[in-house]
């Protein structure tokens, strides 16, 4: 139960990272992104293009969320499977060398 409680915990995480990092970078890329090249004149419906800007950042803020729930549990994993071989090994007691017969 503890794995699968520090997996959701890194996968959460991640998911939280990728949302926020989308949050934050989607908006300059959108608005790179739909600026028209220099010198040229659009004419647009803008309610078409606000809605089409908005879908594109929620479909982004989706993408870094996946995105970043799976890379965090892959972290998770490796974290996971770390501790469990630490564990192992200090369970373990210390092979004792076999002790030399005395010669007569």
């Amino acid at each position: 139960m503890a794995t699968l409680k520090t997996l959701l915990t890194f996968m959460l995480l991640g998911a939280f990272l990728g949302l926020a990092t989308a949050s934050w970078i989607g908006p300059q890329f959108l608005e790179w992104y739909n600026t028209a090249p220099l010198g040229a004149q659009t004419m647009c419906d803008l309610p078409k293009v606000i809605q089409g800007i908005t879908a594109d950042l929620l479909r982004y803020q989706v993408y870094g969320t996946l995105i970043g729930a799976g890379a965090f549990l892959i972290l998770g994993i490796v974290f996971v499977v770390a501790r469990s071989k630490k564990q192992k090994q200090a369970q373990q007691p210390p092979a004792t060398p076999p002790q030399a017969s005395a010669a007569t």
